[in-house]
């Protein structure tokens, strides 16, 4: 964050005469991420395209670490805050953000995005309401990507025993849509130009409403390559992910370890690995060795068998854990069951075809909310658990049972869709936020072809 009374950098040399420039808002980690993704095809698309990005809650590490290579601009203010950019989720969330000087970076926040729009410049916002809104209070020209809301999500029966959400399906019942009136009302400005969700059946139900919403694909699934597998003898592999905000995932990788099948169980699986792909400030925390010693898991010395990942190494009998950053999308792939208290990483995990299981906590995010929220969502693909010996249990189950793994798997897969999304969306954006100023390549047969359906629906 600059310092205190500092200019906004980059901002004030900004004008109509430059070369198209592009400002990238998103709203959390996940966010951050998928905004990358679509970056990434901007990149090939218009390899002169000026793109600035700014991250609205959290660091914006994301964006930091690929200021190189994708030449960004990476803008603040930003903030971390203690609820981890969730404070609507409770009072006392909002009322530890507000302490924590929320207001004055969101104002600041505010006045630079006013200032880029004054520009004549496009702003692309990536996630949900915050970043809409924000683009629409720039008052430039603007794009939505709206990730997180499905209308899957209320079509889909909560899982057996997590309480029913009569009244909110009802409310999404008689909308026809789970995004809100107030979020309709922003994407259907005419200087709104475009429109993504993540899946058709979310686009169908925004048409409705006279969005004119599209479903190119879902960027979360892009960027994964399929690599074969190391030599790992006949262990099994999981997949734990404890989210990437901090303090919460601390505490959720306390009770993902709690999970962990007991030495004799492993014996009998023939040794369990687990993969442990973690952000940055969870990888650097000092307590991670307290709570490994706590599960009874020791620092390993001799290094990985040769194809296996570089990484740190922690076991006890049994089991290895490997811990390491920026390698989801080369370990991921591996898992056969996930144990899962993140977001936007279970959904990519069950989009390859992992089933997962959750284990929600106090939050603020991976609450029980959440989890159901996330199991509707994705269709089952990932079941939630309401403690460390049932998440053993069916995790256990998982392992033994094959066809279940890839019924589920199957699950996933439909739910997120497949690859792409980054690409299509790339050329949109290029087509709608510069009206012919921006020259394209030829489009693609299988942009072509998704691109003159875009409101068609296929439920899973």
């Amino acid at each position: 964050m600059p310092p205190r009374g500092s200019k906004l950098p980059h901002v004030d040399r900004i004008s109509h005469g430059m070369p198209p420039r592009l400002l990238v808002l998103s709203n959390g980690h996940g966010e951050d991420l998928i905004a990358l993704r679509v970056i990434e095809a901007l990149r090939q698309l218009q390899p002169k395209l000026a793109i600035a990005t700014l991250a609205l809650v959290g660091e914006g590490s994301a964006f930091n670490a690929a200021r190189e290579t994708l030449s960004l601009d990476c803008l603040g203010p930003c903030r971390s805050l203690p609820s981890g950019g969730f404070s609507n989720q409770s009072l006392s969330a909002l009322l530890r953000d507000l302490a924590a000087g929320l207001p004055r970076t969101t104002w600041r926040q505010v006045q630079l995005v006013r200032r880029w729009g004054a520009t004549g410049q496009p702003v692309l916002a990536v996630g949900d309401l915050l970043p809409l809104a924000m683009a629409w209070l720039g008052g430039g020209p603007y794009g939505f990507i709206g990730t997180p809301k499905s209308d899957f999500t209320w079509r889909t029966p909560s899982p057996p025993g997590w309480g029913s959400t009569t009244l909110a399906d009802s409310y999404h019942l008689g909308k026809g849509s789970e995004w809100d009136p107030w979020e309709w009302a922003l994407m259907a400005r005419p200087r709104c130009r475009l429109v993504a969700v993540r899946d058709r059946l979310t686009a169908r139900g925004l048409k409705a409403r006279g969005v004119a919403a599209v479903a190119p694909g879902n960027p979360m699934m892009d960027g994964i390559p399929s690599r074969p597998l190391p030599p790992l003898g006949g262990a099994r592999r999981l997949l734990l992910l404890p989210g990437s905000r901090l303090p919460e995932a601390l505490g959720n990788l306390e009770r993902l370890l709690a999970c962990l099948p007991d030495p004799d169980t492993c014996d009998l699986l023939g040794g369990v690995i687990a993969l442990m792909p973690v952000a940055t400030g969870l990888a650097t925390s000092p307590d991670l060795a307290t709570i490994f010693g706590a599960a009874g898991l020791r620092a390993q010395t001799p290094p990985p068998a040769d194809g296996a990942p570089t990484s740190r190494r922690w076991g006890r009998h049994g089991l290895d854990l490997w811990i390491d950053t920026g390698v989801f999308d080369a370990w991921a792939p591996w898992g056969e069951v996930g144990l899962a208290t993140a977001g936007t990483a279970t959904e990519q995990l069950v989009g390859l075809g992992v089933p997962a299981l959750s284990l929600p906590g106090p939050g603020p995010q991976f609450t029980r909310g959440f989890a159901r929220r996330q199991c509707r969502l994705l269709g089952g693909a990932v079941l939630p658990c309401g403690g460390p010996e049932e998440a053993r249990a069916r995790l256990l189950a998982l392992l033994s049972d094959r066809q279940a793994r890839e019924r589920l798997g199957r699950r996933g897969r439909l739910r997120m869709g497949p690859s792409g999304g980054s690409a299509r969306l790339a050329r949109l954006i290029s087509e709608r936020l510069w009206p012919a100023a921006l020259p394209l390549p030829p489009m693609g047969r299988d942009d072509a072809s998704r691109s003159s359906r875009p409101g068609d629906v296929r439920d899973s």
